[in-house]
């Protein structure tokens, strides 16, 4: 235990998710012994962030606008949505660059363990875009564990009489792993999600 500002820094660090006492202590002693000016630019980058970023108004994206940057672009097919539990997932699925469409935040997955149900997602905001028609096929790819597929099996389940083709994430064997340090649910949905190889 430190006296006063320093104990006051590891608590305040040891509250942000993924830091544990021992890295919160870490960082504390590297920001005591980092430059004056780079620190004032963390604090001053952690205040701007909390003053001009909120979250779009279409997807729930972050962004500095009233739309973020996927929403606003024109060469985004509409036709085609993608559903995640954060923002952070857009960024995982935009580095494929493998899809074009537009995507729906819903604020996280139902949990009612952790006290999360459907009225506490952006789940109405969902079916809001899906009303007009433009929409004609919804991709869920929310997190493969338990509260995502329950999510996933929710809205499916909601959006099937509105006529929009609903399909789920693959998931399975990652690329490079081996087949003995699989469980058996992600090696289960290797084999639901096995596909057809053509030979030449």
């Amino acid at each position: 235990m430190y006296e006063g500002v320093v104990q006051d820094l590891i608590d305040e660090l040891g509250r942000l998710p993924g830091v544990g006492p021992k890295s919160a202590q870490r960082i504390a002693f590297h920001l005591l012994q980092a430059d004056s000016e780079d620190v004032r630019r963390l604090a001053q980058a952690m205040l701007e962030v909390k003053e001009r970023v909120r979250f779009c108004t279409v997807c729930g994206n972050v962004a500095e606008d009233a739309e973020c940057r996927i929403c606003q672009d024109p060469r985004r097919d509409t036709a085609v949505l993608c559903v995640v539990e954060e923002p952070k997932d857009i960024v995982a699925v935009e580095r494929t660059r493998e899809y074009r469409g537009r995507y729906h935040v819903l604020g996280g997955a139902i949990s009612p363990i952790d006290g999360v149900g459907p009225d506490d997602l952006r789940i109405k905001e969902l079916l809001g875009r899906l009303a007009d028609g433009t929409v004609r096929e919804l991709i869920i790819a929310t997190d493969p564990n338990l509260e995502g597929e329950a999510t996933a099996t929710y809205l499916a389940r909601l959006i099937a009489p509105m006529g929009v083709a609903v399909s789920r994430l693959a998931s399975g064997l990652p690329v490079g792993g081996d087949l003995e340090y699989a469980d058996e649910v992600t090696l289960g949905r290797a084999f639901e999600g096995r596909r057809r190889l053509d030979v030449p």
